[in-house]
């Protein structure tokens, strides 16, 4: 699947759990809380990773992980669609300086 449409897919999925949110709690997550749910997930993503190399006990870690992993790609695209970032050329752009940064200088 290319870059465009996991973000489209993604959005799909917000608008989906917006509704739910509204008719569950009757209102839609803030950016705000949004952004403390993926701090959330990262908290998961830690302890899976260390779960995954030896580290913790948890059933299933690798499967976990994967999960995780991609909640964390779906929270980053909908905060950076909420917040108007285009994800797919700051990507490209973030990994330009890195790969300067470390280059050889000449």
């Amino acid at each position: 699947m290319e870059f465009r449409e996991l973000e489209k897919r993604a959005m799909t999925i917000r608008v989906r759990y917006a509704e739910f949110e509204k008719a569950k709690s009757g209102a839609a997550w803030t950016n705000e809380e949004l952004a403390l749910g993926f701090v959330g997930d990262v908290g998961d993503v830690a302890k899976l990773v260390m779960a995954v190399n030896g580290r913790r006990e948890i059933a299933n870690a690798r499967e976990k992980l994967e999960h995780e992993l991609a909640d964390c790609l779906w929270s980053v695209m909908v905060l950076a669609h909420a917040h108007e970032v285009d994800l797919e050329r700051a990507f490209a752009r973030a990994m330009d300086e890195l790969e300067e940064r470390l280059s050889p200088n000449d």
